[in-house]
């Protein structure tokens, strides 16, 4: 009597459809992902053309026409995503199911409200699958080493803009009660806590400037001050991208290979088992190697 199938891996056809979906390490795969890499493209492309008027008098029709194109081509790549995952809600739940979702949603929603389709710019974000085409898994390591740098500074952040808030409040009280009488951009309070976030951020619109000499005198601490914050979150984010990497010393090989159960990657090259829900894995048949491993 023939064993049966581990319950463990997909079936033969669901197995296959998601090594082409969702990884990079066959000659199918690759080409599914540079593919969709040039659908985001292009598609991106014809939304922003869509919204110069000259152009979209003249071809309007046509990239409608060219946009409900991508939208029909993402919706069946969303849909075989879903069958190929042994856990569909999972998978619609994750981050990349949101974005994959939302990234042919709108042009459904603009047949209810006109001009929903330009929020499909938000299919840029799926070109972060291109790091797996280019071979970029320690790109992904260190984007998420940067997103877990900020929120671990994130107490330090929260007083920083606290204080900077503290400060503005301050100063805008302060203009306001030395200029409102010679001058109508300080007019009240919040007039003058913006001019105070548009001096001390450096950025300075110059549409509402202090004419009293104390005002002036103020308003030069004001963008001292505010040079002087500028590098304090940078100084905290590299802080903790310090601590983080001297904790961190593995210089294990990553592979570009997605659990079937939970998509989750970055697994080990020799990795038999998923090591965020144990899964068993697809053995792989070439090494995986690194831009840099054999300099």
């Amino acid at each position: 009597m023939p064993d049966a199938p581990s319950p463990s891996l997909p079936a033969p056809w669901r197995h296959r459809m998601h090594t082409i979906i969702f990884e990079a390490d066959t000659p199918f795969g690759r080409a599914f992902d540079v593919v969709l890499l040039l659908a985001i493209i292009g598609s991106t492309v014809a939304v922003m053309l869509e919204t110069v008027e000259p152009i979209q008098e003249q071809h309007g029709p046509l990239l409608r026409a060219i946009e409900w194109g991508f939208t029909i081509l993402f919706t069946v790549e969303y849909v075989a995503r879903l069958v190929s995952v042994e856990r569909p809600t999972r998978y619609a739940r994750s981050f990349f199911g949101i974005i994959d979702l939302i990234s042919f949603l709108p042009t459904y929603l603009s047949l209810l409200i006109p001009g929903a389709q330009t929020l499909l710019v938000v299919r840029l974000l799926r070109l972060l699958r291109v790091f797996r085409i280019l071979k970029l898994v320690r790109l992904l390591d260190e984007q998420m080493e940067i997103t877990r740098a900020v929120w671990q500074a994130r107490n330090k952040i929260l007083v920083f803009v606290y204080t900077v808030l503290m400060v503005v409040s301050v100063t805008g009280a302060i203009m306001y009660l030395v200029e409102h009488d010679v001058n109508d951009g300080f007019r009240n309070m919040p007039q003058g806590m913006y001019w105070a976030i548009v001096t001390m951020t450096t950025v300075g619109y110059g549409d509402v400037t202090p004419v009293t000499v104390v005002g002036k005198v103020l308003a030069s601490l004001i963008i001292l001050i505010g040079y002087a914050l500028i590098v304090v979150p940078t100084g905290f984010v590299s802080a903790e991208l310090v601590n983080h990497r001297s904790r961190r010393r593995r210089a294990a090989m990553l592979t570009t290979q997605a659990c079937p159960s939970c998509m989750s990657e970055g697994h080990d090259a020799d990795a038999s088992h998923c090591k965020y829900c144990g899964t068993e894995l697809e053995p792989q048949t070439t090494p995986q190697t690194h831009p840099g491993d054999h300099a």
